[in-house]
């Protein structure tokens, strides 16, 4: 794999995340009480994975503006 590869794919998955997260927040405003949890708690795992992609970032040294994170 290619370093503009590796790049593509992760700016792929960031994309996705981020579309993700767009999409559960729209799905929260409309959602019974019921499946609030359930939509918070899958909330909650996108950002701390973020979360941890920028702490990697930092350790590395890696601009997390340039990974889209």
């Amino acid at each position: 794999m290619t370093s503009s590869q590796f790049t593509e794919f992760f700016h792929d998955v960031i994309i996705s995340m981020h579309e993700n997260i767009r999409d559960l927040e729209g799905k929260k405003i409309y959602a019974f009480p019921e499946e609030q949890d359930y939509l918070n708690g899958r909330l909650f795992s996108y950002r701390e994975v973020i979360e941890i992609m920028k702490d990697s970032a930092k350790s590395f040294d890696i601009d997390q503006k340039e990974l889209g994170i």
